[in-house]
C-alpha cells in the first residue's frame, strides 16, 4: 500500500506512514456520517493493512472538530427504502455490520480517536477497537429509537461486555448522551485526553509504529505505555446514578413495568424525569423492539448478534415508524412524528414483534 495523498473530495482519506495506517473519515459537513462508499473504502484499507507485514496498527479519526462519526447516513438509507429500493438500503447494513464485526475480530491493533460526536455507526467502528480515546468534546450516544429504529451495529450484544450493569438497557432505550470522561465511566471509551493533544498522540503512535514487533499483545501494551502521559487519570465516579440505573434497568424485559417502577421512585427525580422526557420523544414500538433485542442478544456471540441485527433492521424498515421518524427528524424537521402504535402499552402487546423474534431464532443460529 503506497503512502498516498488522496483528493480532498474523497469521503475517506487514507495515509500510510512507518508501520501505521491512518483512516480519516472525511465528510465533516455531515459529521462524517457513513455511506456505502465509505464502508467499502475502509474495508479495502483493512484488507491491504492486514496483508502488509510492515503495518503494525490502524488508527481511525474524523476530519473536523465537531465529530468523529455521527452514524450511518440514515437520510439516504430511508430515501432508498421509501423509493422502493429497500435492497439498496439493506446492502448498506449488510456491509456496515460486516465491517464492524471485522474490526472486533481484526488481527492488528486498532486505535480510534473519537473526538466530538460519536453515535450509532461511529460507535460501531469504535466498539471493536483495542483503544478508544475520547476528548472533552466527545459525545457518545445511541439515539436510534428517536427515529423509529433500534441501536444496531451489534450494540445489543457488545454493550453488555463494555458497560456497567443496567447501562446497556438505559443507553439503548433512552439515547442518553455521555460526554467526555463519562464515556470512559460508562465503558464506551477506554481513555480521555485533551482534544488539543490529539495531534501529539497521533504523532507518538506514528513514531513507535516503525519499531514495534509483530506480536499483537506486545503492540497493545506499548500503545498503552506510550499514550499514558497524555491521558487524564481522574475519571469522576457517579455511584448514585450507577446504582439507580442498575436497580431500574438491568435485566428488565418490559418497558411498561420499567415506567411503572420509575413513577413510584421517590429518589433521583431528576434522573426519572429525564427518562420520561426522552422516552416521550421516541417510537414506542422501537423502544419495545430495542428492549427485546437486548434480552435476545445478551450473551450471544457477536456473529449471532450482527446476524440478528440484520433481520431486525429489515423488520423495522418495513414499519411506519421508521419512515415517519426520518421524515419528522431529518427531512421535514417538524419534530412531530405520529407513531403507530402511539403508546408503550400497545407496543408491548404487538404480536408481530414476538413472531419476528421467534422467526429470527429459527433462522439465525448463534455462531
Amino acid at each position: 500500500m503506497d503512502n498516498m495523498k488522496p483528493m480532498r473530495s474523497s469521503p475517506v482519506l487514507v495515509q500510510r506512514s512507518a508501520g501505521l495506517v491512518r483512516v480519516v473519515l472525511n465528510r465533516p459537513d455531515v459529521l462524517n456520517s457513513l455511506n456505502l462508499e465509505m464502508v467499502r473504502i475502509i474495508s479495502s484499507v483493512l484488507d491491504e493493512a492486514e496483508n502488509d507485514n510492515n503495518v503494525r496498527m490502524v488508527v481511525f479519526m474524523g476530519r473536523g472538530e465537531k465529530g468523529f462519526c455521527a452514524g450511518g447516513d440514515i437520510r439516504v438509507i430511508a430515501q432508498a427504502a421509501r423509493s422502493g429500493s429497500k435492497q439498496d438500503a439493506m446492502r448498506f447494513f449488510e456491509e456496515e455490520y460486516a465491517l464492524d464485526l471485522r474490526i472486533h475480530r481484526y488481527s492488528k491493533p486498532v486505535v480510534v480517536l473519537a473526538d466530538g460526536i460519536t453515535m450509532g455507526g461511529g460507535l460501531g467502528i469504535s466498539a471493536g477497537a483495542d483503544m478508544v480515546i475520547a476528548t472533552g468534546r466527545t459525545m457518545m450516544a445511541m439515539p436510534e429509537t428517536r427515529i423509529g429504529f433500534f441501536p444496531d451495529v451489534g450494540a445489543s450484544g457488545w454493550l453488555f461486555s463494555r458497560c456497567p450493569g443496567g447501562y446497556p438497557e438505559f443507553l439503548g432505550l433512552t439515547g442518553y448522551e455521555a460526554f467526555g470522561a463519562e464515556c470512559v465511566r460508562l465503558g464506551l471509551a477506554d481513555a480521555v485526553a485533551d482534544s488539543g493533544r490529539l495531534t501529539e498522540i497521533d504523532a507518538e503512535l506514528e513514531r513507535i509504529s516503525d519499531e514495534l514487533p509483530p506480536d499483537r499483545e506486545v503492540i497493545i501494551l506499548r500503545i498503552e505505555e506510550t499514550l499514558d502521559p497524555f491521558l487524564e487519570k481522574n475519571i469522576p465516579e457517579n455511584n448514585d446514578m450507577d446504582q439507580w440505573v442498575q436497580e431500574y434497568f438491568a435485566g428488565k424485559d418490559n418497558i411498561v413495568n420499567i415506567l411503572g417502577s420509575l413513577r413510584q421512585c421517590s429518589l433521583q427525580s431528576t434522573l426519572c424525569d429525564g427518562v420520561f422526557r426522552r422516552l416521550s420523544e421516541r417510537s414506542p414500538y422501537a423502544v419495545v423492539a430495542t428492549l427485546a433485542m437486548l434480552r435476545h442478544n445478551e450473551g450471544r456471540s457477536l456473529e449471532g448478534v450482527f446476524a440478528a441485527d440484520l433481520k431486525a433492521a429489515s423488520h423495522l424498515m418495513n414499519r411506519h415508524d421508521f419512515r415517519e421518524g426520518v421524515r419528522a427528524r431529518l427531512i421535514d424537521r417538524d419534530n412531530t412524528p405520529s407513531w403507530e402504535p402511539d403508546t408503550f402499552e400497545e407496543a408491548q402487546s404487538c404480536e408481530d414483534l414476538e413472531s419476528f423474534l421467534r422467526e429470527e431464532d429459527r433462522t439465525v443460529p448463534d455462531a
